[in-house]
């Protein structure tokens, strides 16, 4: 399984080398400390967020409403220091709020509900009551002291066991209900921390933001490795997932190239590892089978 997860490592770190490859030869302008800067910032709230959406598709779930999350994170921070409280109170502030969105989730899955549906419902139910808060009013005049932006071993085996088989681990002691429960909260806190991060580099916040930055988050982690059956893949995989994906949309361009042929590559590359994981898992079953008729 380690020496799976690496080829698919090795693969994405070779296709992202061969692209900055190319922009050395044909677009050396790409490399500029401001356009580098750029490009670190920009992906660095998607690979937040991957990481605790790894956690997730490690144990078996999804979880498609941390575009909401991540809007609510960003106006209750702008909120709360228009009220008057400095940054390191609004910073805890918001990752609690961000806590307890994660929690809800967790309580409603460990209880037994499909996470899809349940995450499905809280996307639209978290969005709906921004917009009634907010009267789909961004939060504007944020402008000084708000931008200041210029898992354990054991844990992470308990999370694995749980993906791979969730009986399996509840028999060898591990509380299945508890790791899923665990994994969204911890989802919901590095959502906040990506939409306060997100929030404090302009001096307003959209209520629109974070829309589709569960494609974005999901498709990271799963070119990077992870497994949608779960059990399978590593961080190591979605940080290299989030850097591939998150180049794509700048090289093109600085290479001339049409925007709008980012999604489509994007997409083609999405297709390739999803079809690489059918691949892989479909030499199992006639093993399976050949080993019961045995």
């Amino acid at each position: 399984m380690r020496s799976e997860a690496h080829a698919r490592e090795r693969a994405v770190g070779a296709a992202l080398a061969a692209l900055l490859l190319l922009l050395a030869f044909a677009a050396p302008g790409f490399f500029r400390a401001q356009n580098l800067r750029d490009l670190l910032l920009d992906n660095a709230t998607v690979l937040i967020a991957a990481v605790g959406m790894t956690c997730v598709i490690l144990a078996r779930q999804i979880d498609i409403s941390i575009g909401s999350q991540f809007a609510i994170a960003g106006v209750a921070a702008g909120t709360l220091y228009k009220l008057g409280l400095p940054m390191p109170a609004v910073v805890p502030i918001v990752l609690a709020l961000g806590a307890a969105q994660g929690a809800l989730n967790g309580a409603l899955v460990a209880w037994g509900l499909p996470s899809i549906v349940v995450t499905l419902a809280t996307m639209a139910a978290l969005r709906e009551g921004l917009r009634l808060f907010t009267q789909g009013e961004d939060v504007l005049g944020l402008a000084g002291g708000f931008q200041w932006l210029g898992l354990g071993q054991e844990a992470g085996r308990a999370v694995y066991a749980v993906g791979s088989d969730a009986e399996a681990a509840r028999l060898l002691g591990v509380p299945a209900r508890g790791v899923v429960f665990s994994v969204f909260v911890l989802l919901g806190v590095l959502t906040a921390l990506a939409g306060t991060l997100a929030a404090v580099r302009f001096p307003q916040v959209q209520t629109a933001a974070g829309i589709g930055l569960e494609l974005e988050v999901i498709a990271a982690v799963v070119v990077g490795g992870t497994a949608v059956s779960g059990g399978r893949g590593t961080l190591a995989g979605t940080l290299l997932g989030v850097a591939l994906l998150g180049t794509i949309g700048p090289a093109l361009t600085f290479l001339r190239v049409s925007a709008f042929w980012e999604e489509a590559l994007q997409g083609a590359i999405i297709l390739a590892a999803v079809a690489s994981e059918g691949l892989r898992r479909a030499p199992a079953a006639p093993r399976v089978r050949r080993a019961v008729a045995s």
